[in-house]
């Protein structure tokens, strides 16, 4: 079983990646099966790398977060720099995670964010290697 969380809960219950995983093996318990992995700060990190693309659907070319995507704080979520460009941008409708996300994905090498964030790496490689394929070069 793979579980998949945020740091970023609207709370500050988590403090980062680690503490996440070892919380969530706590709560689960001695399972060899159990796979647990992290979204540093949330799910957003991982869209950071693409954001010539965000920038594209957003209608606006304000800059990227400074630093690695993964290192975007609890101060100001990757969600919230994505949320800001979409209501500042020439769409003027906020970002919605189910639809902007596949429309920022769409088309793009899921390699280019594995490469700037390891987090996502290590759930990529995870999910390779339990099916039985090798993992991202």
């Amino acid at each position: 079983m793979i579980a998949l969380t945020d740091v970023y809960t609207g709370r500050r219950e988590l403090e980062d990646a680690t503490d996440a995983k070892r919380k969530m093996h706590e709560w689960v318990g001695t399972q060899p099966r159990f796979f647990a992995h992290t979204a540093q700060h949330d799910f957003e990190a991982w869209l950071l790398p693409y954001w010539p693309r965000i920038q594209e659907l957003a209608g606006h070319n304000r800059g990227a977060p400074p630093g690695l995507p993964e290192q975007v704080d609890h101060d100001k979520p990757p969600s919230r720099w994505i949320q800001e460009i979409f209501e500042a941008g020439r769409t003027r409708h906020s970002y919605v995670k189910p639809r902007d996300a596949r429309r920022i994905l769409e088309g793009q090498d899921l390699a280019v964010a594995a490469r700037a964030c390891q987090e996502l790496r290590a759930l990529l490689d995870r999910i390779l290697t339990l099916c039985g394929a090798s993992p991202l070069q």
